[in-house]
């Protein structure tokens, strides 16, 4: 009896380590590669949206839901337009007048410490909490099924055209501008601070 139960046990173990079936082998061979990271699989969930090249290394997509992920996409892509422009134009010499005397002849970098010290941040902190709260409002009606497209605030629907074919293509255009102003942000911040330089940075 004892021989028998090693026997069961070393050939269990011993079907551990046998290779998987054909027909496994064969539906992973054949996945659908992802655009952008050919080397991986396509994420089934990012399929149908517009701007989709199938990168989603970590795959976020299969832990939570597409239209929040594509809200904070756009979200971040608009912020960082606008803070890349700001920013280069406060280090091009763009004033606001009048100017406080506590904030003259400061740079993009150094203008933080100043307005953390003024009481400035702490301002701009409360009213974004306030507009994060207020527009959570409609991604939260998005997420249960309102009907509310990811990242639209009714502004602008004049200048997306009248087609579909137009309105997906200027949709496509304000995605890929995000996606690069969040790269640009990232380097024109690293790039003033590594070098201690204005507008170029160089």
């Amino acid at each position: 009896m004892m021989k028998l139960a090693i026997l069961s046990t070393i050939v269990a173990s011993a079907a551990a380590f046998a290779p998987a079936t054909g027909v496994a082998r064969h539906t992973a061979l054949n996945a659908e590669k992802s655009q952008a990271l050919p080397f991986l699989p396509a994420p089934a969930n990012t399929e149908g949206y517009i701007g989709n090249v199938g990168f989603d290394p970590l795959r976020v997509s299969d832990y939570m839901p597409m239209d929040y992920l594509r809200e904070s996409e756009l979200k971040h892509g608009r912020i960082c337009m606008m803070a890349w422009a700001g920013f280069v134009a406060v280090d091009a010499g763009a004033r606001i007048y009048p100017l406080p005397e506590a904030y003259q002849g400061l740079t993009s970098v150094s203008a933080h410490e100043a307005l953390v010290k003024s009481g400035a941040m702490g301002n701009m902190l409360v009213w974004f909490a306030i507009m994060e709260m207020v527009a959570w409002i409609g991604v939260s009606q998005m997420l249960q099924g309102s009907g509310r497209a990811a990242g639209d605030y009714g502004l602008g629907h004049q200048f997306m055209g009248k087609t579909d074919a137009e309105r997906d293509a200027m949709k496509l255009k304000e995605l890929k501008n995000g996606r690069l102003a969040m790269l640009a942000f990232s380097g024109v911040v690293t790039q003033a601070v590594l070098f201690d330089k204005g507008f170029p940075y160089m």
